[in-house]
């Protein structure tokens, strides 16, 4: 039997190149990562670390891990983000699929100056904002809490765009058929659109858990009290105290830090590409 055309197709000289090269960066991306598990799986490196780094443990074991699992601190930094993340994501989802449908297919006054302004959120760095969100949160007596870690969540300018390029794409038939038939903007929206979002909100969920997860900066400056803290925190925090002297527990709870980062991706990351290709760069 003959096999088919795609699969007996040799590559060209530059697929080829190319292929290569990914595989090279990719090694490069990785290596870090590779090398931060070497370091917890070797049992003398809270000893000494080994040098030349490499990513072979010449006695693996995982002592190191096991210390770290038995740490209660780490525990209650693992339900702390996690609270923190799954608040985070259901807020910032919601209020982007509301304010982009509004900006895709609302029609109201100052619509693109709103819009804009959204946008204009994504040019402003973070460490901008420290001073006066914190003053803000600070004088309603909220600083040591989990609200000024959720609240900033309900603006997701990057979302907010993502959103309205999905339901740009989404046609406008539907919104004018449910109209016709009398049915009212939010019913409109929760019963004819919101079904069809599954991609676009995946890919939020997705982006809104990382940035979440991994946040450093404002839990540093707004958390203060050790029960509340987060894993970037409980990290930083270990590895200044014990991180030149026991190298191979901190790398190992840098490891543990990363799996539901990792977990999450490799199940969800397939709707990261099916969002993109809806949604697309088309403009209105």
């Amino acid at each position: 039997m003959k096999t088919s055309s795609i699969f007996s197709r040799k590559p060209s000289l530059i697929e080829s190149v190319i292929f290569l090269a990914l595989l090279v960066l990719s090694g490069i991306m990785i290596s870090p990562f590779l090398w931060m598990l070497s370091i917890g799986l070797e049992r003398t490196a809270n000893l000494q670390p080994p040098f030349p780094p490499t990513f072979f443990p010449k006695q693996p074991s995982f002592f190191n891990f096991e210390l770290v699992m038995e740490n209660a601190t780490l525990f209650y930094s693992y339900l702390n983000s996690g609270f923190v993340a799954v608040c985070a994501v259901c807020l910032s989802v919601s209020s982007s699929l509301l304010a982009g449908y509004a900006f895709s297919k609302g029609q109201f006054r100052g619509k693109k100056i709103l819009f804009m302004i959204v946008l204009g959120t994504m040019m402003i760095p973070m460490e901008t904002r420290l001073i006066p969100l914190f003053t803000m949160f600070n004088k309603f007596g909220l600083i040591n809490t989990y609200v000024p870690l959720i609240a900033p969540a309900i603006l997701y300018g990057f979302g907010i765009l993502l959103s309205k390029q999905y339901f740009d794409q989404l046609p406008d038939s539907l919104r004018e058929a449910a109209q016709i038939d009398g049915s009212s903007e939010k019913r409109t929206f929760f019963q004819i659109y919101l079904p069809l979002t599954g991609p676009i909100t995946a890919t939020l969920a997705i982006l809104s858990f990382l940035d979440s997860w991994n946040a450093f900066l404002w839990p540093l400056v707004v958390i203060n009290d050790h029960a509340l803290r987060t894993i970037p925190l409980f990290l930083a925090s270990f590895s200044f105290e014990n991180g030149t002297r026991l190298g191979g527990l901190t790398m190992a709870l840098a490891t543990a830090s990363i799996i539901p980062i990792v977990v999450v991706f490799l199940f969800l990351q397939k709707y990261i590409i099916r969002s993109i290709a809806l949604s697309g760069l088309k403009g209105e």
